[in-house]
């Protein structure tokens, strides 16, 4: 049953995302958390990683979750239906599209579907940014609680980071090793001390 609920989770996802891995990040967050499979900061790490990794995020983080849901079983599951609506609409689209390209209907819905792919991909940073800048057990209730809670290294980290990649067009591997890092240097040696 739970290899079901899987495959029907992620094919809803895979079919109702549009706009690439990114803007399916508040549907996975939605049904993952809401089904009780992940924490909102397990789903975060799985993010980072699955982004990190070579090949399609959306296959990516499918793959994370499913394996760590029913191991290979579960991966495999959630692989094939994450993959299969793009597939089988792809196969529809590449049939039709010639017949359909200059039609001023389709390109009203392909302009108009923009809006909402960029809100989605807006979703999804201010739901990474939120989850990697405050303290994941904060009660925040007032101003003071907000600031409180700020996890300031991790802020110091992203903005020298989003300035090092503008500035000086760093590749971003590099940046994420170089991140890593950090990560392992601020938050694994340094509190060794502590």
């Amino acid at each position: 049953m739970m290899y079901l609920d899987l495959f029907i989770t992620f094919f809803k996802i895979g079919l109702f995302t549009i706009g690439g891995g990114y803007a399916m990040i508040p549907l996975i967050q939605q049904e993952v958390v809401a089904h009780g499979w992940l924490t909102l900061l397990e789903l975060t790490d799985f993010i980072a990683v699955a982004e990190s990794t070579p090949g399609p995020f959306a296959v990516n983080i499918a793959t994370f979750v499913g394996m760590e849901m029913g191991g290979l079983p579960g991966a495999l599951t959630t692989t094939t239906a994450v993959v299969l609506p793009s597939f089988i609409i792809i196969l529809l689209i590449a049939k039709a599209f010639t017949n359909f390209q200059q039609n001023k209907w389709v390109q009203g819905a392909l302009y108009g579907m923009r809006p909402v792919v960029i809100g989605l991909i807006a979703s999804a940073v201010l739901l990474l940014m939120s989850s990697g800048f405050i303290g994941h057990e904060a009660k925040i209730h007032s101003v003071s609680d907000f600031f409180a809670s700020l996890q300031y290294l991790e802020i110091i980290i992203f903005s020298i980071g989003v300035f090092v990649y503008f500035r000086y067009k760093l590749h971003p591997i590099k940046l994420i090793l170089i991140s890593a890092a950090l990560g392992m240097l601020f938050f694994g040696v340094v509190p060794m001390f502590y």
